[in-house]
């Protein structure tokens, strides 16, 4: 594997969080913060309250120097500020103002029970594009007895209304376990409902405190990813629908429409962990994602460029060749390769095979399946017309490992229509245009 520049950086900001989820994988530090649901909340009303010590968290000033160290490598990434809850610490804004104006796209994992009016304008102003919200269930009893709080559902609401009212983008994240099973599709349209752009089905990595929950089985995961391509077909140009955790999902996928659109880039299944991705915790240590624990160094200690680039964590992890078990000898390992996280909570080594896999290699009697690139993910942004200023600065919002993808998209629609410029009303076109074929495109097989 040749490209592996950073695309996407999870950092858990902080520890602390107001919830008390089953299945954490930090596991996050409790805060209670029930004081303040009914009120105005300041960010500064938390700040060493609550006898929880933030002293071995970064520190602002090292947030900074790693967001630098960062855009040494890629100053475009997706940055996703999450915690714990990101909210609890009082430099939120701070940092994710900095990573804004050094270029990153930065978006907000949150639970949504503190988000009112006031901070939803003031993460506006300091850069933040967008948020991901928690949501597990359609009945309040159950998400707040997987939350760990009375009332969590009804809070992350209001929260979600408080993103609407302000008009900043927001997708739902859905965990996926034995007792929300039947209950996806329901979940699925109800995020439509809400105007969730993306819904996000994250499927169960059982560490943390996650250990404790009772995951699917491996014929339930198969059954539950060929339910996500139909509603995919279902919700095709209004509400995109991914995948998590789930690397076979690519499998699924190529096996129901072999030319796929969803099939370019790792947002549909393909595991980026250590290729694309990495987690920094809150203490600093930069991890492959957020649910494989193994640590490659400290950002207190080390450079972010020189643990990217040299750690053999990271090596091992974009060398498919060194996969085991039927991960190592299955035709789609270099589009699938497994979920590596699983693979480590299983067994305690992250090269070994999947277990939450059933799929047996071979089934297709065929060379290692091999995707015809049609318009490469993470491709660099080459201009081949001339884009307007304005032009340029609606781009910047797009992510970098996306933009490439984008500009020869909306070039090519340019050139068919006689146009030897790019504009926002010309872009807004192209949006138009996909919003109405759904691509990347869903076509069940029949």
């Amino acid at each position: 594997m040749t490209d592996t520049k950073v695309q996407a950086v999870s950092w858990n900001i902080t520890r602390l969080c107001n919830l008390k989820c089953t299945h954490c994988y930090l596991p996050a530090g409790f805060v209670d913060t029930n004081e303040l649901a009914n009120g105005s909340f300041n960010l500064s009303d938390i700040q060493g309250s609550h006898g929880h010590s933030r002293d071995a968290e970064l520190s602002q000033s090292q947030c900074f120097r790693v967001i630098d160290e960062i855009a040494e490598i890629n100053p475009n990434i997706l940055l996703i500020l999450t915690g714990g809850e990101p909210l609890l610490r009082p430099d939120i804004l701070e940092i994710s103002k900095y990573a804004s104006d050094t270029g990153f796209l930065v978006v907000m994992g949150t639970n949504g029970v503190l988000l009112r009016d006031e901070v939803v304008e003031k993460m506006q102003k300091h850069g933040v594009t967008g948020a991901g919200i928690s949501l597990d269930s359609i009945q309040p009893t159950n998400h707040d007895r997987f939350r760990g709080m009375e009332g969590a559902w009804k809070a992350t609401m209001n929260g979600v209304e408080a993103l609407k009212r302000a008009q900043l983008d927001f997708l739902v994240q859905t965990s996926v376990t034995q007792w929300n099973y039947d209950e996806i599709p329901e979940i699925v349209e109800y995020a439509y409902q809400l105007g969730a752009k993306v819904l996000n089905l994250y499927f169960l990595v059982r560490t943390g405190r996650g250990k404790t929950v009772m995951d699917i089985t491996p014929t339930q995961y198969e059954k539950m990813l060929e339910t996500l391509f139909k509603l995919q077909a279902a919700y095709a140009g209004k509400m995109l629908i991914a995948a998590k955790c789930a690397p076979h999902y690519k499998r699924v996928i190529y096996e129901q429409q072999s030319d796929s659109a969803f099939l370019q880039g790792y947002p549909s299944g393909t595991c980026p962990c250590g290729i694309y991705y990495c987690r920094i915790t809150p203490e600093g240590e930069l991890t492959p994602c957020p649910y494989l624990p193994v640590s490659v160094g400290n950002l207190k200690d080390e450079s972010f460029v020189k643990l990217w680039n040299e750690s053999e964590t990271f090596q091992n992890l974009r060398n498919r060749d060194l996969l085991e078990g039927k991960c190592g000898a299955c035709e789609f390992r270099e589009v699938c390769g497994g979920c590596r996280a699983r693979a480590y909570a299983t067994t305690g080594n992250y090269l070994a095979e999947d277990a939450s896999c059933e799929y047996q290699p071979g089934q297709h009697n065929t060379p290692p399946v091999q995707i015809e690139k049609k318009i490469a993910f993470a491709s660099e942004t080459d201009y081949d017309l001339q884009w307007t200023p304005a032009a340029e600065k609606r781009l910047k919002r797009v992510p970098s490992f996306a933009r490439g993808m984008v500009v020869k998209s909306v070039e090519r629609y340019a050139r068919e229509h006689g146009h030897r410029e790019v504009t926002p009303e010309l872009m807004q076109a192209v949006k138009k245009r996909f919003d109405k074929t759904g691509i990347p495109s869903f076509r069940p097989k029949r």
